[in-house]
């Protein structure tokens, strides 16, 4: 039997990396050496994130700070559903196990920008393969227009932020609660769950998904 190995991308020739290294350079920064340490790949070969330890100079003579995790644009998602008979908003959170504590995670959808993607793409497609719920790109409102760091000092992670509002019957809502998702081939065990906006600004404890809530509540007049 034949067996064929799936090439992995350099990372040098990588989207993330060359985006990456190009804002580097505008902003004036002289780099002398990158070394990569890790890179994770995809099952399709391409790079999904890296850690790198640059030498660089800025355009002050300082060096910078070495250490890069290299992860791309990111999308994040508020769902909002709306009773349509209370006006009352839930928000549809997903929770799973992330590394920071090994503990459960409550957050906003989100997803990573490869290549090839639209980040509005990138949201719709993510909204349902976490959460089950099927939207249109139209139902999607855009909270920044410039990218937003989640930390700069350590990562080039920037997010675009977006809500939707969904109108539907109490009965609806609560069918979205507890429903397990996720890619079993991307080690995903996602679990969703419905919350009010004041609950769910005690259960998140992701920056990003606080943030997003703050952003939509800002702009739909709600502070």
């Amino acid at each position: 039997m034949l067996k064929f190995s799936l090439m992995k991308e350099q990372l040098q020739e990588s989207h993330k990396f060359r985006t990456w290294k190009r804002n580097l350079i505008k902003n004036g920064l002289e780099i002398h050496e990158i070394e990569e340490v890790f890179t994770r790949y995809r099952h399709n070969g391409e790079a999904l994130f890296s850690l790198v330890l640059l030498d660089a100079s800025t355009p002050e003579g300082d060096k910078i700070p070495p250490i890069c995790f290299i992860k791309g644009e990111v999308v994040s998602v508020l769902i909002c559903l709306i009773d349509e008979q209370s006006a009352e908003k839930f928000l549809l959170l997903v929770k799973q196990r992330r590394i920071c504590n090994g503990d459960y995670i409550y957050e906003q959808v989100a997803g990573m920008v490869d290549k090839d993607d639209d980040p509005w793409d990138v949201a719709v497609r993510e909204a349902e393969e976490e959460t089950g719920v099927k939207l249109q790109r139209k139902q999607l409102h855009k909270l920044n227009s410039d990218m937003l760091f989640a930390s700069s000092g350590t990562s080039d992670e920037a997010f675009h932020f977006f809500y939707c509002e969904i109108s539907m019957s109490r009965a609806q809502i609560m069918s979205y609660h507890n429903q397990k998702m996720g890619i079993a081939s991307e080690h995903e065990r996602i679990y969703t769950h419905v919350a009010s906006i004041s609950e769910s600004l005690k259960l998140i404890t992701n920056t990003n998904g606080l943030l997003n809530i703050y952003m939509y509540l800002e702009a739909v007049g709600s502070f």
